[in-house]
């Protein structure tokens, strides 16, 4: 898959991470400063561990059935059920 693509992906987590620990730091009444600069780290870290394990998994041929997230699976390729792993 193209570079663009996991470029994408990170973007799409990292602000949804930010947004909802954001919301949840200033709920907890935390400065928006103090709020901003840990959801930033937190939602950064987050986002390289998801996508990084994706990648992988990606590399390796296994794709999520269920949500159907790369472009493999959008196209209908290697798509497997639970049968067909088991030889059924």
């Amino acid at each position: 898959m193209k570079p663009s693509f996991w470029i994408k992906r990170f973007c799409v987590v990292f602000i949804g991470v930010f947004s909802i620990l954001l919301v949840v730091g200033l709920l907890k009444g935390r400065s928006l400063e103090r709020s901003v600069r840990e959801s930033a780290v937190w939602a950064g870290v987050s986002s390289v561990i998801f996508v990084a394990a994706r990648i992988y998994q990606s590399r390796r041929g296994q794709h999520c059935a269920l949500c159907r997230d790369t472009p493999e699976m959008a196209r209908g390729g290697q798509r497997q059920t639970s049968d067909a792993r088991l030889g059924r």
